[in-house]
């Protein structure tokens, strides 16, 4: 199908229905006996048992099932800062996908300021009503700032999506990929192209997992202590990566790579680039809708494995691998946060949906649409949460 009929019949969807949400009751209002119990005076008692025990809200409310999906608009997809107005279809979007991957029921706060400290308060402040939240499409590095002190200001889960959830989609397949290779992710030669809030996210899972040698790149090249145009996030990244020194541009960092991940812009690796590094590269170019290599180009350079952020490739990084069933996991724990083992755990419990009998080049993550991916994520998350001590049941 072509790219314009998909928009100009998007578009009719969306006007045919007026967006993609609505509101349902749980509980059929056919008498005045049924008002009574729904509202007043019976609705008093579960307010009563919220006072006095403020666990209640997950027994007697929507709480325990329901997630905020929070942007400021400031990077929706491949739109970019388009505002909180324009962002609201993708946000419904996301709550879509709550529901039908992992039951979840989700709801939109698109905030109209790009002032980190508003959406931390009008975030926190609504927070009695989610079991959860989940911080979507929001430009690093505020996203970053915004995720902490959120967390800081909350006792359920924040999580952003465009970070952690590519992260560990990503590690999975890495893990599956090193397998075919024959690596370790400890003796490997790392190279990240991107320093937002997945690459970022991405550079930080992989450090957590024992990668020692991992470069970060941006537009301008390799990220040093030092190096100017740096801001707080990377700053505090360089500090942590980089062991080599190495500076310049992503193609000088590329030689002699063991692995390639992708999160920046169309183009940015050529074959040759691909040819100067390790024997058997993986390349995870995850960029969206065009990646900074096609498959083809890299396998015909030399690629082992590679991944794509599309559909219509194998090996597809979608994030619908990861925060349904991270969610599903953190609340059914009643997590307090969603921590580094229960992204691990995510990330292991994907990676063994591809038993290594069936693994090969073209296989090394499981597909979006897999029944077994929800339940499979969601166990391992509520169980690390319980073992990390951070799940109140």
């Amino acid at each position: 199908m072509a790219k314009e009929s998909i928009y100009e019949e998007a578009l009719a969807l969306h006007r045919k229905h007026r967006g993609k949400l609505r509101v349902e009751s749980k509980i059929d209002v056919n008498t005045m006996r049924d008002l009574a119990l729904v509202y007043t005076p019976g609705v008093a008692e579960p307010c009563r048992a919220i006072e006095a025990e403020r666990e209640e809200l997950y027994e007697v409310t929507s709480k325990g099932n329901m997630v905020a999906v929070i942007t400021d608009g400031t990077a929706v997809l491949g739109l970019g800062d388009i505002g909180a107005d324009a962002s609201l279809p993708v946000m419904e979007g996301k709550c879509v996908l709550f529901k039908r991957f992992a039951g979840i029921d989700a709801f939109p706060i698109c905030v109209d300021s790009t002032d980190p400290d508003t959406v931390v308060e009008v975030a926190a402040l609504t927070a009695s009503s989610f079991g959860g939240i989940n911080l979507e499409d929001i430009a690093a590095p505020n996203c970053f700032e915004i995720e902490r002190k959120l967390q800081a200001k909350t006792d359920i889960p924040v999580f952003h999506d465009d970070q952690h959830g590519t992260a560990v989609i990503a590690m999975a397949g890495v893990w599956n990929a090193m397998k075919i290779t024959g690596r370790k992710l400890k003796e490997s030669k790392i190279v990240v192209s991107g320093a937002g809030a997945a690459g970022v996210a991405i550079t930080k899972l992989m450090l957590s997992e024992g990668a020692e040698n991992v470069t970060l790149c941006d537009r301008r090249g390799a990220i040093f202590p030092g190096r100017d145009h740096l801001n707080w996030a990377k700053e505090e990244i360089a500090g942590m990566t980089n062991p080599e020194g190495m500076q310049g541009s992503l193609e000088g960092c590329l030689k002699g790579a063991d692995l390639f991940l992708g999160v920046s812009a169309p183009g940015l690796v050529t074959r040759e680039m691909v040819r100067s590094m390790a024997d058997d590269p993986i390349l995870f170019a995850m960029a969206n809708p065009t990646p900074e290599i096609y498959p083809d180009e890299a396998r015909e350079a030399g690629a082992a494995v590679v991944a794509t952020g599309r559909s219509d490739f194998p090996n597809q990084v979608n994030n619908c691998l990861g925060f349904p069933g991270i969610f599903r996991g953190a609340l059914e724990a009643r997590a307090t946060t969603v921590n580094e083992p229960m992204k691990l755990a995510a990330a292991k419990a994907l990676a063994e949906l591809v038993p290594e009998a069936e693994l090969r080049p073209d296989f090394v993550i499981p597909e979006p649409l897999d029944e077994r991916v929800v339940p499979r994520v969601a166990e391992a998350v509520a169980a690390a949460a319980r073992e990390s001590g951070v799940a109140r049941r």
